[in-house]
C-alpha cells in the first residue's frame, strides 16, 4: 500500500535500524553523530546514532552501535543482507553539536567534532558519496528521515542556557 502511513521508529543513543519505504527514523542529537544511507532504487535505508567514534582495540566484543566504525559496520552488514552495496547508497551526516560552548576550550576540540569528522572519513574510507551534511554549531538536532523519499529534515535547536564564552 503505497499510500499508507509509514511506521516510525525513534533511536535511542547505540541503536540503528535499517528498513524500507514503509518506515521513518526519527532520534534527537547532541554532541553524538546519524549517518543515513539511502539506497535510491530499492528505497531502503539505513540510520545510526552513534556517541563516540570508536573504542579501545583491548575492550572488543560485539559490534556496539554507540560507536561510529561499528554502527557503519553493522548497518553495511544488514544492507548486505538486503543484496546493497555501500557504494551504491547515499550517506547524510547529522549531529556533533556542542552542548555546552560556554564550558569547552577553544583550544579542546569537543567530542561532537570528532564524531562527525569521524564519521566522514568512515564513510569516504567505506566510497560511499556524502550528498548532505549538517554538523556541528550549539545545542541539539531534531533528525527526521523519510526512507520513502530519502529526505531528511534537521532542526537544530540551541542551548536554552545563554552563556558568555569563556576566555
Amino acid at each position: 500500500m503505497p499510500d499508507s502511513k509509514p511506521i516510525d521508529i525513534f533511536l535511542q543513543p547505540g541503536e540503528f535500524f535499517v528498513g524500507d519505504a514503509g518506515y521513518t527514523i526519527r532520534t534527537l542529537l547532541g554532541s553524538c553523530v546519524s549517518i543515513t544511507l539511502w539506497h535510491p532504487g530499492k528505497k531502503v535505508g539505513a540510520m545510526s546514532h552513534f556517541l563516540l567514534p570508536s573504542r579501545g582495540a583491548a575492550d572488543l566484543k560485539e559490534p556496539d552501535g554507540r560507536y561510529g566504525e561499528e554502527a557503519l559496520w553493522l548497518m553495511l552488514r544488514e544492507l548486505e543482507r538486503q543484496d546493497i552495496r555501500a557504494t551504491q547508497c547515499q550517506a547524510k551526516i547529522f549531529g556533533g553539536g556542542n552542548m555546552f560552548p560556554h564550558r569547552t576550550r577553544t583550544s579542546a576540540m569537543h567530542v561532537g567534532k570528532k564524531n562527525g569528522e569521524a564519521a566522514r572519513a568512515l564513510l569516504h574510507a567505506h566510497h560511499i558519496d556524502i550528498v548532505s551534511e549538517s554538523l556541528y554549531g550549539a545545542g541539539h538536532r531534531q533528525i527526521l528521515f523519510d526512507v520513502r523519499s530519502g529526505d531528511v529534515w534537521a532542526r537544530q535547536v540551541q542551548p536554552a542556557n545563554k552563556f558568555p564564552e569563556e576566555d
